[in-house]
């Protein structure tokens, strides 16, 4: 995968955007795009100093799960797990065309929230993502476990399996009152 980096400048004293420098200076070693985030209510400096501190956490956090997301889709893909980076979207997009495209989602994160009240949200969709990744998880498993026994009964040796498709009626004495039909299972 690509390597982003995510660089924010002001723009110079000559009225030149530092979009259209960075362009230039690099354009013979990397693709620039712009990385459009609106105008975010910031409050004091005590505040960001306190928020800093908090945004560091938030990031572990978001990049534990995305992660976890990642790593157990590897896990539920088994065999296809080539087509990893084919299921891992963002907004119907792989995470490159997502990254160039971004867009600021004002319905989600509206920008007259202060930056804490931003990163609560954030933290709380986080959240909820690593419950449903648990939710899932372990229906997934369960669902696995019963069908690993189901094949391990249709398959497996003649102790676990169902006779009923190798025992036929006809096998057995019936309404005797002398005899009784027995079935044993001889391992070689």
């Amino acid at each position: 995968m690509a390597e982003f980096w995510l660089v924010s400048v002001p723009p110079d004293k000559h009225g030149r955007s530092a979009f259209d420098n960075i362009t230039q200076e690099t354009a013979n070693h990397s693709v620039t795009f712009r990385f459009s985030v609106p105008e975010l209510k910031v409050g004091t400096l005590d505040v960001l100093v306190g928020l800093s501190d908090d945004l560091g956490k938030l990031d572990s956090y978001c990049e534990m799960i995305a992660k976890k997301v990642s790593h157990y889709l590897g896990d539920v893909l088994e065999e296809d797990r080539d087509k990893l980076h084919d299921n891992l979207l963002a907004n119907g997009l792989d995470l490159q065309a997502y990254l160039q495209r971004f867009q600021w989602d004002m319905a989600k994160f509206p920008i007259k929230q202060s930056l804490k009240a931003i990163a609560d949200q954030i933290s709380k969709q986080m959240s909820q993502i690593e419950a449903d990744l648990k939710t899932k998880s372990t229906s997934y498993n369960n669902i696995k476990g019963n069908l690993q026994n189901l094949e391990r009964k249709a398959t497996g040796s003649l102790m676990t399996r169902n006779l009923g498709d190798i025992v036929r009626k006809e096998d057995f004495v019936l309404d005797s009152e002398y005899l009784q039909t027995l079935l044993v299972v001889v391992p070689k």
